[in-house]
């Protein structure tokens, strides 16, 4: 039975809850996730213990916004932290993880990816993708996006995000890129490919 963790990631509004609704529908542990909220009637299917007790710190710890909008850590500045990957599985397993395998959906986790993979070396990484105006456009939309209000902005903000996508496939990450908007037009192979490659048949 594989026990390598599951860390998926992207832009936010990116689609990356419904890509973390998927892996969890297939009951894989997730621990304690948020359910669905005013900004994602869906479910959020995010793990906030290890947000606000791991991500978030160690974002301030660089001086980088802990809502990973405005600054974005540079390439040098994500150094692994020893303490990072024990305090993610502490809290994991607080909340019931024994020797299953588990996930983390986290939009930040690509802005300190080298943590994330300096703690977990052999997680499956699931990059979640959207087109960039589309997820410019969202954000405009939401109340909580606030560190641009232009199209320019966030465009920007997204190519910092693929800068981080293409530093993590140069490092030889073990990764898939899924694009969930290929479900609106049908293509659920797309999924089951994503599922097929976690070994999940």
């Amino acid at each position: 039975m594989r026990t390598d963790p599951i860390i998926l990631t992207g832009c936010a509004r990116s689609g990356t809850s419904l890509s973390a609704g998927i892996i969890h529908r297939h009951g894989i542990f997730g621990g304690n996730v948020l359910g669905a909220t005013p900004h994602n009637q869906r479910g959020q299917y995010e793990n906030r213990d290890i947000v606000n007790h791991v991500i978030k710190p160690r974002l301030r710890d660089l001086n980088c916004d802990p809502m990973g909008q405005f600054p974005l850590p540079t390439d040098s500045q994500d150094e692994p932290n020893a303490r990072f990957g024990p305090d993610v599985v502490s809290i994991l397993r607080k909340q019931g993880l024994k020797k299953q395998r588990w996930y983390f959906k986290g939009a930040k986790c690509c802005l300190i990816w080298r943590s994330w993979h300096h703690a977990f070396p052999n997680a499956q990484w699931i990059i979640v993708r959207r087109e960039p105006r589309e997820i410019a456009d969202s954000c405009l939309r939401t109340t909580f996006m606030r560190a641009y209000n232009d199209t320019g902005g966030w465009l920007s903000w997204v190519k910092e995000h693929e800068h981080k996508f293409d530093a993590m496939k140069h490092a030889g990450l073990n990764l898939f890129e899924f694009w969930p908007g290929r479900l609106f037009n049908h293509d659920l192979n797309h999924a089951e490919d994503m599922m097929e490659w976690l070994g999940y048949n």
